[in-house]
Parts: structure tokens; sequence; C-alpha cells
């Protein structure tokens, strides 16, 4: 598993470790696990380290690939590197996992991002529109499912892109819950369109499927329910601030610089909306997102309060 060191990669760690029928489990990723595991083998290696990362690969020789070593622009990379780390990780480890003789499936993540925005697309595609992205990170990710999808003829073997409506949640690293946490938040003036999300149990549970089950194809994962910018600015208690035209490049400016970057991808949600159709998930994973994407909203605000506790003797109460 690439991208073990997350939050998605360790969580889908945990539950796999939990399993008996999982003999061993080995990943890669550039920071240690975010959460405590217990028999996985971790190996911290820069993504674009293209030789270690071929040979970790080839040496576990695994029956099953899980691809989450994507990183989304401003989330725990900048916009440069993150591509370059996603384009190099992902070489090199489908590249290796091609050649690998007990391999029997790949799952790696995508996104709805994939689909694009552009005037007279589908507004809920299903995967049988072509991808068609305009931003830089849906042209990242549709990249890694060429790359997955050849290296899976190669092995013969299915290949299965998750595209995920984008993640969020209170301790999730990404660039729109940075930015819809800000106590003043810049929305679209004119176009005030609903997307969608889903919350990363959901997702781990999705790829937990896909390694079950390694339906061939894309398949969309999306939280029921979607809501506007607007409204999910109001649902965490912040202010909407209408914005239209160069109005984008002070907001821009402005998110910077209270640390909530605002990459191309997440203003093309607030201001053209990001939905898209779910239903193949559940008839080929057997898995739906319990949560919806109200309720995904409401979470990324549910902070737990600071308690402070009293200091004795030098300790801590």
């Amino acid at each position: 598993m690439t991208g073990m060191g997350g939050e998605l990669g360790s969580r889908v760690t945990q539950l796999l470790e939990a399993r008996a029928d999982v003999e061993s489990l080995v990943g890669i990723d550039i920071d240690p696990p975010r959460r405590r595991l217990t028999r996985a083998d971790f190996h911290r290696i820069d993504p674009r380290d293209r030789r270690r990362i071929a040979g970790v690969v080839r040496d576990a020789d695994p029956t099953v690939v899980v691809h989450l070593g994507v990183f989304e622009p401003h989330a725990r990379l900048g916009p440069g590197t993150a591509r370059s780390a996603t384009s190099a990780n992902s070489l090199a480890v489908l590249g290796a996992a091609s050649e690998c003789p007990s391999l029997e499936r790949l799952v790696v993540r995508s996104g709805i991002e994939v689909y694009g925005r552009r005037r007279g697309t589908a507004t809920r595609p299903d995967e049988l529109v072509p991808p068609q992205p305009t931003s830089a990170f849906g042209a990242s990710l549709l990249h890694v499912e060429a790359l997955a999808a050849s290296a899976g003829a190669g092995a013969g073997v299915p290949v299965t892109s998750l595209r995920f409506a984008p993640l969020v949640g209170p301790h999730f690293p990404s660039p729109l819950g940075r930015y819809l946490r800000l106590p003043v938040v810049p929305v679209s003036g004119l176009s005030d369109l609903p997307f969608a999300l889903l919350h990363q149990e959901d997702a781990a549970s999705a790829i937990v499927a896909a390694i079950d089950r390694g339906p061939d194809g894309p398949v969309n994962v999306v939280a029921p329910g979607a809501v506007t910018a607007s409204q999910a600015v109001r649902l965490g208690g912040r202010i909407p601030l209408p914005v239209v035209g160069p109005g984008w490049i002070l907001a821009r400016v402005a998110a910077e610089v209270f640390g909530a970057p605002l990459p191309d991808h997440v203003q093309e949600l607030l201001t053209r909306g990001r939905v898209a159709d779910g239903g193949r998930a559940e008839r080929v994973l057997g898995v739906s997102p319990q949560r919806s994407t109200p309720e995904v909203v409401k979470e990324l605000f549910d902070w737990a309060s600071v308690v402070y506790l009293p200091v004795i003797e030098g300790r801590a109460a």
C-alpha cells in the first residue's frame, strides 16, 4: 500500500490488520503512519525515490497493490511537489507491480475531479462519461488511472479506480476543509452550485471492498446529498462573502495569507459545483457511503473543546 502514512491509508491498514485472511501488509509513504499499526511493515520513502520504491514492491511480491499515494495540491504538499510526487510514485509502484508474479489486482485512488466542469458537460456524470479534467489535480488523477490501466493490462489483472468525491474531515488534510473553516469564506456571487463530499471512513470501507471484490474499471464513490458553498459555510457558523470576477484574485491571496491556499480544483468546485452518480459503487462493491454530504460538512466543524489540566508538582494531573 502506498500512502500508508496518511489518515486514509493508516485507517485502511487498521481495518486490514484486524483480518485473519490478510497474511502480510507492506506500506510506503513520505510520512510515518498517523495511527497505531501493529502488523504492517512500513517503509518511509520519498515518493520520488523510484528505485527504492520499486525495490520494496518487487521484494514484497504482493497479491494486491493499493495505490493511495496520490497527493492533492495544498493538502500535504505544495502544487508542484504534489504533481511530481504523484507521477513518480505512480510510475514506480505500478510499473514494479506489473512485474510481480503473484499480483491479482490493483486498486488506485482517483477522484471525480477527472470529469472536469467544462461548459455543456454532464453535471452528474456516471462512469460512462469520458473524463475531461479542467484542473491540474484532475489531470494528475487521470494520469494515475492511465498508468494503472497500463500496468493492469500488462499483468493481466483487474484495476479498480476509485473516483472519490472530495474527502474532508476535522483531522483530514484537505485544502477545501481548511478553506471552509476560515472565519469569513469567499463564495461565488453568481453561481452557488452544489457539490458532494465523502467521509474518510466511507472511503476506507470502499477501498477494503475493492480489495475483496476487485471490480474492473472506474467506480464513483460519493456521499448522498449535496450542499452549496454558502450552505456549507453557514452549517459551520462562518460568514459567506460573495465574490465575482476579479474578486477571486483577492480571495485567493487572502486565503493563502490565512493559511488556506485555494488550488484551482477547489475554486472550480466553489464556482461550478462538483457532483457525480455513485450508483455503481453499491452494485459492484457491495457497500455505500453511510454519511450524507451535509453530515460530512457538520463533522468538519465538530472540533472538541480544549480542556486545560492543572499541573501538580510539575506533572499534569
